[in-house]
């Protein structure tokens, strides 16, 4: 699945009580807004670490960056589990002693 940002959308330089906001858009149109955990570089690639800003949200989703010019970027849902558990292990290992991890 593709998310679609744009670097231009007001919902981006929004702040809750934890950290920035960022509205996303599926395939099918529909916006869903995520709270920005934290951004990792591996292997040449940036990916972001994101949890739906909801509360019954319990698990982060990693998505790979993908700029499309100087004002959108895609970001890409991760199948394989390796690479999700490498950037997730990275990102544990970048904020450990600012967020609690299970």
């Amino acid at each position: 699945m593709i998310f679609l940002a744009d670097k231009n959308k007001s919902a981006q330089n929004e702040f809750n009580e934890d950290g920035a906001l960022i509205a996303l858009t599926d395939e099918n149109g529909k916006e869903v807004v995520f709270e920005i955990l934290g951004v990792v570089d591996y292997d040449n690639d940036e990916f972001a670490v994101l949890i739906e800003n909801s509360a019954n949200a319990d698990e982060v989703v990693i998505f790979k960056i993908q700029s499309l010019d100087d004002e959108n970027e895609e970001f890409i849902s991760i199948e394989d589990e390796e690479l999700l558990n490498k950037v997730f292990e990275l990102f544990k290992a970048q904020y450990d002693g600012y967020m609690k991890f299970e």
